[in-house]
């Protein structure tokens, strides 16, 4: 069943930082496994599901996004009085709207080794897949990011960089991040200089890099970037390929250093 944060704190969705503070402490005292009554087991569900609830509302960002998140639309009541399980009626389903959704689903609700999985089973199934195609940008941007961060986690660092690249085009059509964006920014080039050598195949790390030269990246960055894929086509074979690479790189780095003096 989808959480509703609010309800489990036992707040209104217009209450202040002191008020969620102040309800997370009161709840605390009565969920908390030492001094709640009822069964261990059941004292303790309860008790990391308040935390995972305050986790969210005492976070400006992830209040934001879970206010405004899609998968509220489906915390209604049927005629019985139950809640419709979203994430069950998800599971259910094979096509590629329903998987995506359920993608991000898991990534909301703590269950990012799944999402993960999911998002890997499908990006290897299906290459047509795309999960911005089934979100308005704000959605894709917010959860996209979050994935971008579990798949790093967990070593998949082409992948996450492929969601970021997305993230980046999306903002400089949108300006959606706009205080946040030098957050992405810093996390993509993260990837890029420390996480990709070495840690996926020449194939992928060649294309990380060249697609990197497209995202208006720093002169300096983007000299980092082709001295990188010169050493790669050099490992290959590829002499030509590798001195022009080469040798715009030292161009670049000249044209920062000339600019840096300038200023």
């Amino acid at each position: 069943m989808t959480e509703n944060c609010y309800e489990i704190l036992g707040v209104n969705h217009n209450a202040s930082a002191a008020e969620i503070k102040h309800a997370f402490r009161q709840k605390a005292k009565e969920y908390h496994p030492d001094t709640a009554q009822g069964s261990s087991a059941q004292a303790t569900a309860r008790f990391r599901q308040l935390v995972r609830a305050y986790d969210i509302l005492s976070d400006a960002r992830q209040r934001s996004i879970f206010d405004n998140s899609f998968f509220n639309k489906f915390h209604i009541k049927q005629r019985s009085g139950d809640f419709f399980d979203y994430h069950a009626w998800l599971m259910q389903r094979e096509d590629d709207e329903s998987r995506a959704k359920l993608i991000f689903w898991n990534v909301m609700h703590h269950r990012e080794d799944e999402a993960v999985e999911e998002y890997k089973r499908m990006a290897s199934s299906r290459p047509d897949f795309n999960l911005k195609r089934w979100f308005t940008y704000k959605d894709f941007m917010d959860y996209g990011y979050i994935l971008a961060e579990e798949l790093t986690v967990r070593g998949e660092f082409y992948d996450a960089f492929l969601l970021l690249e997305e993230i980046i085009k999306m903002e400089k059509m949108h300006n959606y991040f706009r205080i946040f964006f030098p957050e992405v920014i810093s996390f993509t080039l993260h990837i890029l200089k420390r996480n990709i050598d070495g840690n996926v195949s020449d194939e992928l790390a060649l294309d990380a890099w060249e697609r990197a030269l497209d995202l208006g990246f720093s002169p300096r960055d983007d000299a980092f970037f082709l001295k990188k894929i010169a050493v790669v086509y050099a490992r290959m074979g590829d002499s030509h390929t590798a001195n022009v690479c080469f040798a715009e790189s030292a161009r670049l780095s000249g044209k920062d250093i000339n600019a840096s003096c300038q200023k």
